[in-house]
């Protein structure tokens, strides 16, 4: 079989179909793969085909074709993929999403090379729809993984960036409320069965107050419109101060993204905001004990991340984090209890003192 790099190294692809539906934060992560892949190849066609939650994010970025799955829709979304591909060939599709509704996609698209996962890392069988696999690679961020499918077909290092764009509506908005110091709260993950990411509200309320009194900063609480994200902003406001906007459920995508921006700081369990953040290029204090951050924290706030994995995985797995399995989740009620207000305020202490990451 022919290495892909030998392959493109005289030609490089100039028509590659990449699939990643979602979720927001292994987008923004692909997102850096495209932009690599744009800094070597300028002339190269990218289209991707993305959920349409995600298309709220990223799709008005200049250069990339975005083709939406729309779940919703059902067995219709897949016409939908297959009309928009019809005519087209590929040099080669990167298949960056390891699940069953992601397979069916893959022999969709019109191209002789469809690069997944290694075995390991090709979950729901995605193996069987794939006919070329990146590199098997141990113990990888996320983001990291990700970029192997870059490096398989030869596109080479570069700085790192994301560049996603803004309206100057949703600026001025963001800055209506982020016009003096402030540290942006997303304090949920998503909603999901057993999921246990999310920081006690009453250790969220002390370092909001810490933040205030500390640091005279304006605290602004972000997140969707579900329930629970509404019970901890509604708390949170009442008990932490008057310098505090709320703005769950009030906000677009983009608007978040501009608010996360013009923050100073972010601070947020294991969830989409904080690789949102990451990618505005705001430094972000990351909340983890379920979750190993090595593998899934805030790519380049790595220093500021308070982690209690290691901890969460000795007390409630008997064991050590090298014995585990890479990406192993500890779901248990009390894990993220794990990290005390003292962790978190020492992460904002250092920050505001010394205008950089600890």
């Amino acid at each position: 079989m022919i290495d892909l790099i030998q392959l493109f190294s005289n030609a490089p692809p100039q028509d590659i179909c990449l699939v990643r539906l979602s979720a927001i934060g292994d987008a923004c992560h692909v997102l850096a793969v495209v932009r690599n892949i744009n800094d070597n190849w300028p002339n190269a066609r990218v289209t991707w085909i993305i959920g349409k939650t995600e298309a709220a994010l990223l799709g008005d970025i200049a250069g990339v074709e975005f083709i939406i799955f729309d779940k919703s829709k059902g067995r219709a979304a897949y016409r939908d993929i297959k009309q928009a591909l019809a005519g087209r060939h590929f040099d080669v599709a990167l298949c960056m999403h390891p699940s069953m509704r992601a397979n069916r996609i893959y022999r969709l698209i019109p191209t002789r090379i469809r690069l997944g996962f290694d075995y390991r890392r090709a979950k729901d069988w995605q193996w069987l729809f794939t006919n070329r696999r990146i590199a098997a690679r141990q113990r990888q961020h996320i983001l990291d993984g990700m970029m192997e499918f870059a490096r398989a077909i030869g596109s080479g290092p570069t700085p790192l960036r994301w560049d996603i764009p803004t309206r100057q509506d949703d600026r001025e908005f963001a800055q209506k409320y982020a016009s003096t110091r402030c540290l942006v709260i997303s304090p949920c993950s998503s909603v999901r069965r057993r999921n246990f990411r999310n920081w006690p509200v009453e250790r969220l309320v002390a370092v909001a107050q810490h933040a205030q009194d500390r640091h005279a900063c304006r605290i602004i609480i972000t997140g969707s419109n579900s329930a629970l994200e509404h019970e901890y902003a509604d708390r949170i406001a009442a008990e932490s101060g008057a310098d505090l906007v709320n703005l769950v459920g009030q906000t677009t995508l983009k608007q978040s993204f501009a608010l996360f921006a013009a923050a100073d700081l972010v601070l947020c369990p294991d969830s989409g905001p904080a690789h949102m953040a990451t990618a505005a290029g705001t430094p972000v204090i990351g909340l983890y004990a379920s979750t190993n951050p090595d593998r899934a924290g805030p790519y380049v706030s790595r220093a500021l991340t308070v982690n209690r994995y290691p901890d969460a995985v000795e007390k409630y797995l008997g064991k050590r984090v090298e014995q585990v399995r890479w990406g192993e989740r500890v779901r248990h009620p009390e894990v993220m209890s794990l990290i005390s207000v003292a962790d978190v305020t020492a992460k904002v202490d250092s920050f505001f003192q010394t205008g950089a990451e600890a």
